[in-house]
C-alpha cells in the first residue's frame, strides 16, 4: 500500500495540468490543504534529450511531497530510461504514467489517451518503466475510461496495468472524444476500483467539498484527484477536508481570495522562473482572471488584468474592490 493511502486517509490530489501546476502553484495548493501532488506532464524524449525546459517540470519542493512526476511517450524503454534519469535528479515520490491526455500533439505521437486503443501498447509502456525502476520508486498512471462511448474499457486497461506492476491508477471518468466536455461517468469509475486489488483514484466533475464526500460515500475508490475546479478554487482542498472531517465546509472569504491572488504573484516574480514582473504577470493573466470568476465586478476586473504587468497594480485593484464590498457601494 502506498502511504498516502495508509490509515483510511482519502488522500486529495491535485491533478497535473499543463500550463497551471507548475512549482508554485503546487505549493499554495500544498498550503491549502492537497495531500499529493503531480507535476505537470513531461516528455519522455524531452527528458532523454536533456532539454532544460522540459527538466524544469520536473522540479518540485521536499514541502511539496508526496509528490509524482508524470511522464508520456509510447515506447515503454525509451520511458523507462527518462524515469531513471529524473530519479538521478532529484528522487520523486512515485513516477506517473499518462494514458488520459487528450490533446491532439500527444495522441499523434502516440502518447496519452491515444494508448487506450491497444492494450498491448499499455502493457509495454507500463511495463517498461516499472522494470526499469524496480525497487526505486513505484508507478502509479492516469488514465480515461476509454478512447469514446464505443470504446469504453477502463476496466480491461486497469487490469493490464495492474498484472504489469503499477501500483495505484486514477480514471478520469470521461472518453477521449469527450475531452473535457459533458459529464463525468462515475459509475464507470467504481466498477474499476471494485475490479482491481490497488488504490484507485477518481477524477472528474469536482467542484466542491460535498462532490467529495459524496464520491467518497457511494464509490469504492481510494481518494479523488481535483483539476480545473483548482484553477480558480485552490481552497476546494481545504474545504473537501473540512467537508470530509466535519461534515460542513467555510468557503473562502473576499479577503482571503483576494490574498491568494496576491500571494501567488508575489511567489511568481521572486521566483523569477517566468523572467522580470512584467513578463510573469503577463503569463499570469489567464490565471488571474480564473481567480476572478465569482468575484464582485469580475467582468470589468478581468478586463483590468488583460493589462496588468506590476504586482502594485493588483494590491489597488484589491484595495478597491474590498473598500466597496465594505462600503456597500456596487461594483
Amino acid at each position: 500500500m502506498l502511504p498516502w493511502f495508509a490509515d483510511d486517509r482519502f488522500p486529495l490530489f491535485l491533478a497535473p495540468m499543463a500550463g497551471v501546476t507548475d512549482l508554485v502553484f503546487r505549493g499554495i495548493c500544498k498550503e491549502l490543504g492537497a495531500d499529493v501532488m503531480v507535476t505537470e506532464f513531461v516528455s519522455a524524449e524531452g527528458i532523454l534529450q536533456a532539454d532544460g525546459r522540459t527538466r524544469k517540470y520536473t522540479e518540485f519542493t521536499d514541502g511539496q511531497r508526496p509528490v509524482g512526476v508524470q511522464l508520456f511517450g509510447g515506447d515503454g524503454a525509451r520511458l523507462g530510461e527518462a524515469a531513471k534519469k529524473i530519479i538521478d535528479w532529484k528522487r520523486p515520490d512515485f513516477i506517473d504514467l499518462n494514458y488520459g491526455c487528450p490533446v491532439n500533439k500527444v495522441v499523434a505521437r502516440n502518447g496519452g489517451s491515444s494508448l487506450l486503443k491497444n492494450c498491448g501498447l499499455v502493457a509495454s509502456v507500463a511495463s517498461g518503466v516499472v522494470k526499469a525502476v524496480a525497487g526505486q520508486v513505484p508507478v502509479t498512471a492516469k488514465i480515461r475510461i476509454g478512447w469514446d462511448s464505443e470504446n469504453i474499457n477502463a476496466v480491461e486497461v486497469a487490469k493490464t496495468l495492474v498484472d504489469c506492476g503499477v501500483s495505484s491508477i486514477t480514471v478520469h471518468g470521461r472518453t477521449r472524444a469527450q475531452g473535457y466536455g459533458g459529464e463525468a461517468d462515475w459509475e464507470v469509475i467504481d466498477t474499476v476500483a471494485r475490479a482491481v486489488p490497488v488504490p484507485v483514484v477518481g477524477n472528474g466533475d469536482l467542484t466542491c467539498g460535498a462532490d467529495v464526500m459524496r464520491r467518497k460515500q457511494e464509490t469504492a475508490v481510494a481518494g479523488v484527484m481535483i483539476g480545473r475546479a483548482a484553477m480558480a478554487n485552490p481552497w476546494i482542498f481545504r474545504e473537501a477536508r473540512d467537508f470530509l472531517t466535519t461534515g460542513t465546509s467555510h468557503p473562502a472569504t473576499l479577503g482571503e481570495r483576494w490574498d491568494l491572488v496576491l500571494h501567488h504573484c508575489r511567489l511568481a516574480v521572486a521566483s523569477g522562473r517566468y523572467g522580470n514582473e512584467r513578463q510573469t504577470l503577463t503569463s499570469m493573466r489567464s490565471r488571474l482572471m480564473a481567480y476572478c470568476k465569482g468575484f464582485p465586478g469580475a467582468r470589468e476586473l478581468r478586463q483590468q488584468l488583460c493589462h496588468v504587468v506590476a504586482v502594485g497594480e493588483i494590491e489597488e485593484m484589491a484595495r478597491l474592490c474590498l473598500h466597496r464590498l465594505n462600503e456597500g457601494h456596487p461594483t
